[in-house]
């Protein structure tokens, strides 16, 4: 079985075969931006918004939960996969299914491409304001369910890629929770 890691650092300096893009839904991004995404579009070059802009015009927006693989362009890492974490309005539009999905769904697109080590940041927990606590819960709790599954033993490493030190430490006890 493969493992999961919880780090503290920057997504897109990882060399990886894929880290994942918490974008929005119509795969833009935001150049300009303070946010992973942001990060992710600046380092990643034109290559990754040209893709995603064939994407939207081939599929159409993306739904929360949903995800979909593009060139990773001048970051290390070898692909980005995009998802479409969903914005927190107090748990009551299935907000914790939605963020379940998008790990589930990248994991898929990951073993479907022969993909074995893999970066999340923690979606949908800066702007989408999803509570953190929550959200590391889900994050390990899907991550360590799909290494368990046939599927997921195709995966080496899943990286849990935290920016602060909140972050970080929800997901680090999450972890060694499930891991007693």
């Amino acid at each position: 079985m493969g493992k999961l890691e919880v780090i503290q650092g920057d997504i897109t300096e990882l060399e990886v075969d894929a880290i994942v893009n918490a974008n929005n839904t119509n795969l833009l991004g935001y150049a300009e931006g303070n946010g992973v995404n942001g990060r992710i579009i600046e380092k990643g070059g034109e290559a990754i918004s040209r893709e995603c802009k064939k994407v939207i015009i081939k599929m159409g927006t993306l739904a929360p939960g949903q995800a979909i693989i593009t060139t990773a362009g001048n970051l290390p890492a070898k692909h980005v996969i995009h998802t479409v974490g969903p914005v927190w309005s107090g748990g009551e539009d299935k907000e914790e299914t939605l963020l379940t999905d998008c790990y589930e769904n990248v994991l898929n697109v990951a073993t479907e491409k022969g993909l074995t080590s893999i970066a999340f940041p923690n979606i949908s927990t800066g702007f989408y304001k999803f509570p953190k606590n929550i959200a590391a819960e889900i994050a390990v709790g899907t991550c360590l369910w799909f290494l368990k599954q046939e599927k997921g033993k195709k995966i080496d490493t899943i990286y849990l890629v935290c920016h602060n030190d909140e972050n970080y430490k929800l997901c680090k006890q999450e972890l060694e929770k499930n891991q007693s």
